[in-house]
């Protein structure tokens, strides 16, 4: 995976047990972040998007895989993955075959 587009930053679970929706709130609110859960249906896809901060996204259960069209580059997150996706990183998603379910949040807004 070489996704360098203004330092993309994936972070991989590598514990035993996936971390749950309550650790990993605590866990953003430690770092100023105000997260907030979402899920999708299997297969759920989302346009190529932007955003005026920087994205921090955790999967919780499920799959869902990134696309960055400006670099041609793609990421699978797992349970327990966290991703910063760069203020001004166009990206786009697709939601795994069993569904998804994340927390996210705005990094440096409070």
């Amino acid at each position: 995976m070489a996704i360098e587009q203004s330092a993309v930053r994936v972070t991989r679970w590598s514990g035993g047990q996936h971390p749950t929706l309550s650790a990993i709130t605590r866990q953003m609110q430690r770092e100023a972040m105000r997260p907030y859960f979402w899920e999708n249906a299997p297969n759920y896809r989302y346009g190529i998007r932007s955003h005026n901060y920087t994205k921090v996204m955790y999967v919780v259960e499920g799959t869902i895989e990134l696309s960055f069209p400006d670099t041609n580059a793609r990421v699978r997150l797992r349970a327990g993955d966290r991703i910063e996706i760069p203020t001004g990183v166009r990206h786009g998603a697709i939601v795994g075959s069993s569904g998804a379910k994340c927390v996210e949040a705005a990094l440096g807004r409070v």
